[in-house]
């Protein structure tokens, strides 16, 4: 069974919700025969692709907060995650454009390593609070999940990867996804938002047995 995530890495809902489902998955009968693919999804295309203002004055704009009124709305976020064993520290992160990111994730799935790239961007941007847009953080997270750098130097130098991107964004328009996190369970069960883990429990339980169904049939 495959599940489809789209998410961005700079969105903190899709970190939180990724490991809810990663403890769904832990205790699912079945999870070794369960194939996880990240697709990407671009919550702000027109932002600078190198970062000049912080997550906090971005939001703030966005929100019509001042600097107070968006850290303490960024707080509530930052309790949920640590609720799933997540620690936050993004307010001051140049915001940017997460195009490039995404391009190495799909470079990373390619070489069978998007897993471990994804947790690697997901941590230095929320976690370390490093902007996605320096493309030395995106070095060090391809080298943490083991790329190999000359084929990450080829994709930072270029567009590669770009119409993957652009499909994938494409295809969560298609489900009538208008946001992120959004789960495809087996090309057919959609979940959207950081649902609680027992939500995610049951969605899988319900994907495999109707998988199981129609194969006896």
């Amino acid at each position: 069974m495959r599940i489809e995530i789209w998410a961005d890495v700079v969105c903190p809902w899709c970190y939180i919700g990724k490991r809810r489902l990663e403890k769904a998955l832990a205790s699912f009968e079945h999870r070794d025969e369960v194939e996880v693919v990240y697709r990407s999804y671009e919550l702000d295309p027109f932002a600078p692709e190198v970062g000049t203002e912080t997550t906090v004055q971005v939001l703030g704009r966005k929100f019509g907060a001042d600097e107070a009124g968006t850290r303490e709305m960024m707080a509530r976020a930052d309790e949920v995650a640590a609720g799933e064993g997540l620690e936050f520290a993004h307010a001051d992160a140049l915001h940017a454009r997460t195009l490039t990111a995404h391009r190495l994730l799909h470079l990373a799935a390619a070489e069978g390593r998007q897993h471990q790239l994804m947790e690697q961007v997901l941590a230095a941007y929320f976690t370390r609070g490093q902007s996605l847009g320096d493309h030395d953080v995106l070095r060090r997270a391809a080298a943490a999940a083991g790329l190999d750098a000359g084929r990450v130097e080829d994709v930072l130098g270029s567009d590669e990867f770009r119409d993957e991107v652009m499909a994938d964004v494409a295809q969560a328009r298609a489900y009538g996804s208008s946001g992120v996190p959004f789960f495809v369970l087996d090309g057919r069960f959609g979940i959207s938002g950081a649902q609680p883990t027992e939500l995610f429990e049951q969605a899988l339980t319900q994907a495999w047995d109707s998988r199981e169904a129609e194969l006896v049939e």
